[in-house]
């Protein structure tokens, strides 16, 4: 696609411009409103070394929990201050032509087109299944994500690794995967010299104010990621919320809390149905994609309401009519339903999907 036919500002937007506060947020997809109380006590008790720069120790001991946590050595850990510097350090592979897969998340399209480097859009079309001979043979770096903001697809592991190619790079952004019990289509533990793995702590442990997340790969791959990064790449909290998060029991409470999100969804799904609004399924993720009758103006109707949805029609491969919603506890989706019933927008027949 040509560069002067992209709008930037659509690969720019992001769910929180949707969200002002006191708005209840179905927009962005962080589960809670704080990090659970013993992860923010553990932050808290770090406030007092803040006068000090972070000591290397720190940042070998957040490496090693997470290698732990994955399986993989130390040297395969590149530690990120959140998922968006990990788009942003992709242009530094050099490579001569990319390929993202849409609809997906557009911050590693925008990243790697404000960096020059020419990108090939490849748009799914529903059920949003991979088809690696859609791939153009001389991509050298393929983005994907999985699951796939927003439609909630969740690939399996073997359609992923089918678009390996001989000098090519694969990058898996598995933002979300923490989100999924389980997490059975995870590439985090392929110790593959053509593969990265990018992970974010801002979702399930809502840590978006502090920007915590890492990379997984070949030392190969990451030392040139890496090339050129400031001293102290991340800070004191950062490290720690790294640390802690990447611990047994931590991972231990994700999975808990990844059945809870299992459960929020399918009664969501049959809510929102129930109204006549389409909804993409089989999903996995903490999200769901929706689509309505004019969901332009029944998203504009909702944020007069105090209720804030993310407008989708800013993913490539996606209209006016799709909406993104978060998922959300019962009493949180009472309200939104409510509201979608008393404006009469959902015309969709009931019990639909997106149709293929």
């Amino acid at each position: 696609m040509p560069e002067d036919t992209i709008d930037h500002a659509a690969l720019r937007h992001h769910g929180d411009v949707e969200a002002v506060p006191g708005m209840l947020d179905f927009a962005v997809n962080v589960r809670g409103t704080a990090p659970p109380p013993w992860l923010r006590e553990r932050l808290a008790a770090r406030l007092g070394d803040l006068a000090r720069y972070p000591a290397a120790a720190e940042e070998r001991r957040a490496r090693a929990a997470v290698a732990a946590r994955h399986g993989r050595s130390q040297e395969e850990v590149l530690l990120l201050g959140g998922a968006a510097e990990g788009f942003a350090l992709l242009p530094r592979l050099a490579p001569r032509a990319a390929a993202v897969l849409h609809p997906s998340f557009t911050e590693p399209e925008l990243a790697l087109r404000e960096a020059g480097v020419p990108v090939r859009r490849v748009l799914l079309e529903p059920p949003y299944a991979l088809d690696a001979a859609a791939v153009p043979d001389d991509a050298d770096l393929v983005v994907l994500g999985n699951p796939t903001n927003p439609t909630s697809v969740l690939h399996p592991a073997a359609a992923i690794t089918a678009l390996r190619r001989p000098g090519r790079v694969l990058v898996v952004d598995e933002a979300f995967m923490d989100a999924v019990p389980g997490e059975p289509a995870s590439l985090a533990g392929l110790a593959a010299p053509d593969v990265l793995v990018l992970r974010s702590l801002t979702k399930t442990w809502a840590l978006a104010g502090l920007r915590c997340g890492y990379l997984l790969g070949a030392p190969e791959l990451l030392a040139r990621l890496a090339h050129g990064r400031p001293h102290w790449p991340l800070g004191t909290l950062q490290l720690e919320a790294i640390t802690a998060t990447a611990e047994p029991g931590a991972v231990a409470w994700a999975e808990r809390e990844a059945l809870a999100i299992a459960a929020e969804r399918e009664a969501m799904v049959a809510k929102l149905r129930a109204l006549g609004i389409a909804v993409h399924t089989p999903a996995a993720g903490p999200f769901l994609l929706l689509r309505a009758p004019d969901g332009a103006a029944l998203r504009t109707a909702l944020a007069a309401d105090g209720i804030a949805v993310r407008r989708a029609d800013t993913f490539p491969g996606l209209g006016p009519d799709h909406l993104r919603v978060a998922v959300r506890d019962a009493p949180a989706v009472a309200t939104l339903t409510a509201a979608i019933r008393a404006h009469r927008s959902a015309t969709v027949p009931t019990g639909g999907s997106l149709p293929a």
